[in-house]
């Protein structure tokens, strides 16, 4: 796997090996057409499964909530309750060690902010709490997880977790050491273009950024008012709010990885145990942060109610309505907009997807804002790239404001443009 020029993973192989529908790549894909799609995976993983749910998929249990004990919760994104079930797998026994993204030692000289880790202590889990809003890849882990004997829990986004699972099917090794797999509700991933715009627009380059928090936490504000803040080599801290930054709009599209267009999964739905952010009243303006959590394990079920008995862990029953309707936006574009998108002419490969092609039912706004979506999505990555050939910033970050702009008015209907289209295309959704 290496960076392609984009700032994004891509493994290193003759064409004909990727496209030879034979190998175990094409089974081991998870956007492979042959591969075995989510359903299929969570029915043999999952199969007494207490309910099911089209959007949600096959499950025990749906709560919200946070973690009480510790730190769990300040240092983490939201609620703290990926770190939390995590730590609890290690001071169980249950595994050996914990293969999440932490951050790299060097980032300057690797190339790479985040990289995939083994923990085998809290103080480990705890280096790796937080969002990671940069491309990963982990084939270094599961090499040392097939060398190193023991018992092991992934944190992952959908298409990782999917991933693991289907290897898990061709390799007895992965089958029998992977024993939990911790889900990550997932909007798409981003190329590593995007912290370096982060840093072009807080007036720095990159090579001079050591870390960087994508969702500085304040319990004075809501919790989805994101603010980046890097630290950078001479000590300094810059910080800005993700609306003031030109590709802050996480909607739009920026620096999206093109398989995301063809994604229907958001709540990884062949994991053990997945947590999302609680984007919905009461839970969205405390900035304490508070997750959702949907459960599938039995093992997993029994380790959450032991730690809500306890006190340790403050969660509360949800509905799966509810957890759908925190995520809803996401779950518009991976269905209503996955629809869309497949009825679109594409070259190459075509997935197959469990959402069947489909646009006659989406009025003009809404093709306008999947398009341009769409359309963000692919230029972004190659304007960046001439920008950052030629040495002017200047060049995207304008493109990005006029996009930004035109995709507000479309999807909120802001300035003059959104006040036109208002009267003339009223059918509209965030």
């Amino acid at each position: 796997m290496d960076f392609d020029r984009f700032g994004q993973w891509k493994p290193h192989a003759s064409d004909s090996w990727m496209r030879d529908r034979t190998t175990d790549f094409a089974h081991l894909c998870p956007f492979s057409p042959v591969s075995e799609n989510e359903d299929g995976l969570a029915k043999g993983l999952f199969p007494d499964a207490a309910k099911t749910d089209p959007h949600l998929g096959r499950l025990e249990a749906t709560f919200a909530g946070h973690v009480t004990e510790g730190a769990f919760r300040a240092g983490g994104s939201s609620g703290g309750m990926v770190t939390w079930v995590a730590t609890e797998l290690l001071r169980c026994g249950l595994v050996d060690a914990v293969a999440h993204v932490v951050e790299s030692s060097g980032p300057a000289s690797d190339g790479r902010m985040f990289r995939y880790a083994l923990s085998r202590d809290p103080h480990g889990l705890s280096a790796g709490a937080k969002s990671r809003y940069y491309p990963v890849e982990m084939s270094q882990v599961l090499e040392q997880i097939k060398r190193i004997p023991g018992r092991y829990a992934v944190v992952g986004v959908p298409c990782f977790i999917k991933a693991l699972r289907l290897s898990s099917s061709l390799d007895p090794i992965l089958n029998e050491r992977i024993v939990f797999t911790l889900g990550l509700f997932c909007g798409h991933m981003k190329s590593a273009r995007m912290t370096e715009s982060f840093a072009w627009q807080m007036g720095q380059r990159i090579q001079d950024v050591e870390r960087i928090d994508y969702r500085s936490k304040s319990p004075d504000r809501p919790a989805n008012w994101y603010r980046a803040s890097l630290a950078l080599q001479n000590g300094e801290v810059r910080a800005k709010d993700w609306w003031n930054l030109a590709d802050g709009d996480w909607g739009a599209g920026f620096f999206q990885n093109s398989a995301c267009n063809y994604c229907d999964d958001v709540v990884a739905e062949t994991a053990d145990i997945a947590f999302g952010d609680a984007w919905q009243e009461p839970y969205s303006s405390d900035g304490r942060g508070t997750n959702v959590v949907i459960v599938r394990s039995k093992a997993l079920l029994g380790l959450i109610r032991g730690g809500m008995e306890s006190g340790r862990i403050c969660l509360s029953p949800v509905d799966e309505a509810f957890v759908v309707s925190t995520q809803a936006a996401g779950f518009r574009q991976r269905r209503e907009g996955l629809a869309f998108r497949l009825s679109l002419p594409r070259f190459g490969m075509r997935p197959r997807k469990r959402v069947s092609a489909a646009r006659h039912r989406l009025g003009a706004r809404r093709k306008m804002i999947y398009g341009m979506r769409f359309g963000i999505s692919f230029w972004s990555h190659r304007v960046f790239w001439l920008a950052r050939r030629m040495h002017m910033p200047g060049l995207y970050l304008n493109w990005a404001r006029l996009m930004l702009s035109c995709y507000h008015a479309l999807a909120y209907s802001r300035g003059p443009l959104g006040r036109l289209l208002d009267r003339f295309c009223p059918d509209r959704k965030p």
